[in-house]
């Protein structure tokens, strides 16, 4: 599912008095939300669903595949999932 899509099945489940356009801003303000809560708190909850966080990597030394000689891999931060309880009940059914 893309965003697209993902709009038109909110405006869906919304009903006929959602228009596209609202749905739009319903899921890009979910979005948003989100991003926000994990630059603020760096962890973004939702019970049920899963868990949003910011995870840090060490800096490390690589190797440049096409010459073969070491590289350093900067410390840099990433956001990680892990599923709730409920969605892992729902996928696995």
């Amino acid at each position: 599912m893309n965003k697209a899509e993902l709009i038109d099945t909110v405006q869906t489940d919304l009903g006929p008095e959602c228009s596209k356009a609202h749905a739009e801003r319903v899921v890009n303000t979910v979005l948003t939300s989100i991003g926000r809560g994990l630059i603020d708190d760096e962890i973004v909850q939702l019970i049920g669903f899963g868990t949003f966080q910011v995870r840090e990597r060490k800096a490390r030394t690589g190797r440049n595949p096409q010459t073969n000689e070491p590289i350093e891999i900067p410390a840099s931060k990433s956001v990680g999932f892990r599923p709730g309880a409920k969605l892992k009940e729902t996928i696995s059914a």
